[in-house]
């Protein structure tokens, strides 16, 4: 009696395995569908699967090339950039006569920019701002090379908008470092990094913070006539900077306790409250763009 169940069980064991298993494809065309119809469902490991078999099959086939293309936005949107990356390097390499090559140069800058991000770090807010910016630079370099190359490309208004990103990303860890300088009483080095900013980023939400840290390294290192020359710069262009007082005066404790008072701490000779510098950063007021960055993107055409 116990021999029924037993092949009952093996039977809904080999059902299932035979279920799970996905079919096998032997034609150029096979797999292409296939792969298609598996990213249109978000499928990724099984369409990489599949676009890697038939260039591996087809390399010269109908497909082949923009097999390639597909493979690196489903290699993107999987989370690996580093392959997403190494694709799209070796699809410019041998195709750059293609007449979708400036797609392969869109990702290159998308992936570049999100490679060094975490699981954690794609579902949750995180200020990258204050990351290492080497892929931001390497992303932005990427970006640039598209406009350069393909100013027309269909890609190049979606490039723009996060290059401007990017851009503000960059001013912004030149501001976080500044801040850290202020707290390792290296002002010179604060200032510097204010004046890289005002010289390299010109436009960017960075600038208002760029001058107040100019202003304030000034005042530290006693060098008044350079902080007030740096102030008026401040108060002509920022007029409502929030170190600023009604008269236009400049607060030098502003960098202290994320601008709060420091009363308490003086009452209290420090037992209560602990002077914490931490700098400025006034993204809230002047960057309306002060959020996470889309990192979606098209298939190619």
């Amino acid at each position: 009696m116990r021999v029924l169940p037993c092949l009952m069980l093996s039977t809904l064991v080999l059902l299932t395995a035979c279920s799970s298993k996905e079919p096998e494809y032997t034609t150029e065309a096979d797999l292409y569908n296939a792969a298609e119809q598996q990213l249109e469902r978000s499928q990724w490991e099984s369409a990489i699967r599949n676009l890697n078999s038939l260039e591996e099959n087809f390399p010269f086939g109908t497909y082949a090339e923009q097999a390639q293309l597909e493979l690196i936005y489903a290699q993107y949107s999987s989370g690996e950039p580093d392959a997403a990356i190494a694709t799209a390097n070796r699809f410019i390499r041998l195709h750059p006569q293609h007449r979708n090559v400036d797609y392969a140069y869109y990702m290159l800058g998308m992936s570049s920019f999100t490679k060094d991000k975490g699981m954690f770090e794609r579902v949750m807010p995180v200020d990258t701002s204050k990351r290492d910016p080497g892929a931001a630079r390497e992303s932005l370099a990427n970006f640039t090379q598209l406009l350069n190359r393909f100013p027309d490309s269909s890609y190049a208004a979606d490039a723009k908008k996060r290059m401007l990103h990017l851009r503000n990303h960059l001013a912004r860890y030149e501001i976080h470092v500044a801040n850290y300088y202020f707290k390792r009483g290296a002002y010179l080095a604060a200032v510097a990094r204010g004046r890289y900013v005002l010289e390299n980023f010109p436009q960017t939400p960075a600038i208002p913070d760029a001058l107040a840290v100019m202003v304030q390294g000034y005042y530290l290192m006693k060098m008044d006539s350079q902080a007030e020359e740096m102030l008026e710069i401040l108060k002509l262009n920022y007029a409502d900077y929030p170190a600023l007082d009604n008269n236009g005066r400049f607060d030098q404790e502003y960098m202290y306790n994320n601008g709060r008072s420091r009363w308490l701490a003086y009452l209290t000779l420090g037992l209560f409250s602990k002077d914490d510098i931490t700098g400025f950063d006034t993204r809230a007021l002047y960057d309306p763009q002060f959020k996470r960055p889309d990192t979606s993107v098209a298939r190619a055409n």
